[in-house]
């Protein structure tokens, strides 16, 4: 453990952004320009019935050229929130940070704290840990106790026609084409992916979910 918190070297965390309600590309004042501003998250049931996905998107309209020097910033916390009772208030918290060119997976665990304040939970000692994928690499994936990792670059699979949507704030159209023109098709993101185990989770079966980004 000691020497796990070496390579790391770091301890509390502090709040540098937002839940996420909705795809956000470069629209967070306090991180626009930076490398921790998620454009997305997604949870959702895996292949596995019996598991769920976690996903975090961040960095967000990436261009090829740009997409082979993009990298995770070792300052910056990655914490997926888990509420299984009900109160918006996280229970327990899967945190993914990098070191090194590879990333290190804690929990699901129940957080030292709660709020806009984290610590980086070594307690839980590595749920995983993954090397990070180069662009135009294959995937590198790794699983441990039931739960399987990835971090790297992928394609933005967000799709929004964001020109319509001017003509229709506009006035000069009421609705969306179909299928339309995908704004982010040729963009990418960095993605880091987490599958877990229900069973890990725990609650009645529903959850409420959420994401931040957290800066030394």
């Amino acid at each position: 453990m000691k020497n796990l918190k070496k390579v790391l070297g770091i301890g509390v965390v502090a709040a540098a952004a937002f839940f996420i309600l909705a795809a956000d590309h470069i629209d967070a004042p306090a991180v626009q320009g930076g490398n921790s501003d998620i454009t997305d998250f997604y949870a959702f049931q895996g292949q596995n019935s019996s598991n769920l996905v976690f996903v975090a998107n961040i960095q967000g309209l990436l261009s090829p050229a740009a997409t082979g020097s993009a990298t995770f910033d070792e300052n910056v916390l990655i914490e997926f929130n888990i509420d299984n009772t009900g109160d918006n208030v996280e229970d327990l918290v899967i945190q993914a940070i990098p070191r090194d060119g590879r990333m290190y997976f804690f929990g699901p665990i129940a957080p030292s704290q709660t709020g806009l304040n984290s610590v980086v939970e070594t307690s839980a000692l590595v749920g995983g840990i993954v090397d990070i994928t180069a662009y135009g690499s294959s995937a590198n994936v790794s699983s441990n106790g039931g739960m399987s990792f990835f971090a790297g670059p992928r394609d933005d699979p967000f799709f929004m026609d964001f020109a319509q949507y001017s003509e229709i704030i506009a006035g000069n159209a009421t609705s969306f084409n179909m299928p339309g023109a995908d704004t982010f098709a040729g963009s990418n993101v960095m993605s880091i992916v987490v599958e877990v185990p229900k069973s890990m989770i725990g609650g009645s079966g529903t959850i409420n979910t959420w994401v931040e980004s957290k800066r030394k």
